[in-house]
């Protein structure tokens, strides 16, 4: 938590909004729309307030509020015209914007409503690719720089897992013929799981049977689903464990576990790209959607 920015310089507020600093310098001098404060040695820096309130001046602009309209408007007045224009857009980029303004206020009733107002004119596999992962790229990139919270990335991260779950809960029982058996899990300590609910709702969709193991599972447990089933699928997403120096180690001990059985090993995630896999059994795939797309 300590490691985590409380305070932004104006380029961290150009990378999360998308508005170039020299457009909010300008919105600054020009409008008065932020008030910067000063570290002790001069230097420059917005707080929360700042850039949840530059989230919300940009999804009114972007919908024909003029800047000079939102800059007479008091910060309550912004805070109100910007949520009964999230409840009202139809287009897509503006709903993501929508939903980050409900994270950063973590505001449920509002993510609830965004999505709701989606689902009207979508299905959920078409939320959750043109909604939900640019919105969670948008939050990976944020973790990169250190500029989001873990409450602000728990609180998004679980309103979608409940939303996927919800979904995976209401596909009628359609089992085909296929008697494989996608085992879903992640590694000891790896608790990044929206990749692989979505991946097991995508399955279960389909028709496949799936074992949904979760968060944390030791590596010697797939032996005792080995011990249960003959042809299976195992399907792990890689996003912070194992650690580097640890990768290569766990992908010999998958090996060792499904040589000479009909089990297979999909591994999700950009870190497993460099590896290399000698064994034909082991896949990689850099996201959840290439691996949709080899089904």
């Amino acid at each position: 938590m300590n490691n985590i920015k409380t305070r932004f310089s104006i380029k961290d507020l150009e990378n999360i909004s998308g508005i170039k600093a020299h457009t909010i310098r300008i919105w600054e001098k020009r409008y008065n729309l932020f008030s910067p404060e000063r570290t002790s040695g001069n230097s420059r820096f917005y707080d929360q307030d700042s850039l949840q309130k530059l989230l919300n001046v940009v999804l009114l602009n972007n919908n024909n509020y003029k800047i000079s309209k939102i800059a007479a408007m008091s910060d309550n007045e912004i805070i109100l015209n910007t949520r009964e224009l999230a409840l009202k857009t139809d287009i897509k980029d503006d709903a993501i914007n929508s939903l980050k303004i409900a994270m950063y206020n973590f505001d449920q009733n509002l993510f609830n409503q965004v999505y709701a107002k989606l689902l009207v004119q979508k299905s959920f596999p078409e939320i959750f690719k043109e909604t939900f992962i640019p919105l969670l790229n948008f939050i990976g990139l944020l973790w990169q720089t250190k500029t989001l919270t873990p409450a602000h990335e728990h609180f998004i991260s679980n309103l979608i897992s409940q939303k996927i779950q919800i979904n995976t809960e209401r596909i009628p029982f359609k089992q085909n013929n296929n008697t494989k058996v996608y085992v879903l899990y992640l590694p000891e300590n790896e608790i990044h799981e929206l990749g692989l609910l979505y991946l097991n709702y995508e399955l279960t969709l389909r028709g496949n049977k799936t074992i949904y193991l979760g968060q944390s599972v030791p590596i010697d447990n797939l032996i005792d689903v080995q011990n249960v089933f003959n042809d299976i699928c195992f399907i792990s997403y890689f996003t912070v464990e194992p650690q580097e120096n640890k990768l290569v180690p766990y992908f010999k001990e998958i090996n060792t576990i499904i040589k000479n059985t009909n089990s297979t090993f999909w591994a999700v995630g950009q870190r497993t790209q460099n590896l290399e896999i000698t064994n034909n059994n082991i896949k990689t795939f850099t996201s959840t959607l290439s691996l949709l797309e080899s089904l």
